[in-house]
């Protein structure tokens, strides 16, 4: 099947490379020209596992390319999945500029019959909003529907091609028909297309990623309790997670999500809410909490030092928003790190992939380490705010030997108190005992 995605971003690039790897003929359109370019040199401008890789074959054996012309792109396509950003605005709503903006480049171009796909992150009525857009430019046929994204950063390769489910909203038998012979090669193992009407598949999307949230948030201000009444948040994690109506995924504390999807999702249907009149008290709080939630490491260090910051030196392990990814949009990094720094704090960091990405955020007000130890080395405390592999069992003993103090903030509950503490180690983690 002949396929045009058009926004070459992280969503639309794992979309157009895995459709590739399937036999379609694939399209990925851009404005962006140096991205383009780079794209057809093989070189991915996000780090995710396992993409090059698939783009490096695809483009090889002639099923994936990249243009700028985003009208050729439609003109080719039976199907064109519109993957652009929708970054929130100031009141928190969904921006749709570039959705319709694209929408309305379709309905130029449109040649033939075509299925017109939302994938962005887009808020319910957005599809009537796309129809619309294309409408104003064409009297051509034309059919809309939503297959909003499940993708995790860092396994989003695994996510496209091994699916739980993929959720498409479909008013018409025709779409139906072309998205389930389209995405077929993905569900052979039996997990389902769920058909739904449109409306549905767009909040499905919020509603997954705002419970997601809320489970984080949950477990953050469950950690909050256990320190203040000496439990451990460890135990009482697995204690529940056991639990077949509750699960263990997303039950981890720590300081805060971030990332491109939670923050702007969980912030975009409260606006959507309340412009139907919903008050979602729920995620009024999930946000409160988590914005409390990415202070904690910060005010567990100056509470380290005695409430002085000032002159100090922390390492820190882990600048991206989560493991296998260079992505620091709304880390908790970046509250940390400004905190230290404003407070006079010097700040020694590494990250396995988001070194450059932090040069950017944070200039030459931090010292970037080459490995993890030159990070530490000099440093009166380390704290750890993403749970890269290479962080789980470092040589605590030089460690402890680079550090000046052996103060550890553990963001991530990497490590076990009992064992710190027998190491030498002044130990804090999230929701445990202070060792």
């Amino acid at each position: 099947m002949k396929v045009a995605v058009v926004g070459s971003g992280y969503v639309g690039l794992v979309t157009g490379a895995c459709l590739a790897e399937t036999g379609n003929e694939v399209i990925c359109a851009d404005i962006d020209l140096r991205k383009i370019e780079r794209l057809r040199q093989n070189d991915i401008p996000i780090y995710e596992p396992g993409l090059e890789d698939l783009v490096r074959r695809n483009q090889a054996e002639g099923r994936l390319s990249f243009t700028t012309d985003v009208g050729h792109a439609v003109e080719q396509a039976r199907v064109v999945f519109i993957a652009v950003g929708t970054p929130p605005g100031e009141d928190g709503s969904a921006d749709l500029q570039h959705v319709l903006a694209v929408a309305r480049t379709i309905g130029k171009h449109l040649t033939g019959p075509k299925v017109v796909v939302t994938k962005s992150t887009v808020p319910v009525g957005t599809a009537e909003k796309v129809r619309a857009a294309v409408q104003g430019e064409t009297k051509g046929v034309f059919y809309v529907c939503s297959n909003p994204e499940f993708l995790k950063e860092g396994a989003a390769i695994d996510d496209f091609m091994k699916p739980d489910r993929i959720v498409v909203g479909v008013d018409r038998d025709e779409a139906r028909d072309i998205m389930a012979e389209l995405y077929e090669p993905f569900v052979r193992t039996g997990n389902p297309i769920l058909f739904m009407d449109i409306p549905s598949a767009e909040v499905t999307k919020y509603a997954a990623n705002a419970m997601l949230a809320t489970r984080i948030s949950f477990m953050n201000q469950v950690a909050m309790f256990c320190e203040l009444v000496g439990a451990d948040v460890n135990s009482v994690r697995k204690g529940i997670g056991t639990d077949k109506r509750i699960g263990s995924a997303f039950l981890f504390p720590g300081p805060g999500y971030g990332g491109s999807c939670f923050p702007k999702d969980v912030k975009a249907l409260i606006k959507t809410g309340s412009e139907v009149g919903l008050v979602f008290d729920v995620l009024e709080a999930v946000e409160r909490v988590n914005e409390r939630q990415k202070l904690v490491v910060l005010e567990k260090l100056r509470a380290g030092f005695g409430g002085q910051l000032k002159g100090r030196t922390v390492a820190v392990w882990g600048l991206a928003f989560k493991a296998e990814t260079d992505d620091m949009r709304e880390s908790p990094s970046i509250p940390l790190i400004e905190g230290l720094l404003a407070a006079g704090a010097r700040v020694q960091a590494h990250d396995p992939k988001a070194m450059e990405t932090a040069r950017a955020v944070f200039g030459d007000r931090v010292m970037y380490a080459a490995d993890p130890y030159s990070a530490v080395h000099g440093a009166d405390a380390l704290a750890i705010v993403t749970e890269w592999l290479v962080y789980r069992n470092p040589d605590f003993d030089r460690v402890k030997s680079l550090l000046r103090q052996a103060l550890v903030v553990d963001g991530r509950n990497l490590y076990d108190p009992a064992r710190m503490r027998a190491l030498g180690f002044t130990y804090h983690g999230i929701g445990r005992k202070v060792s």
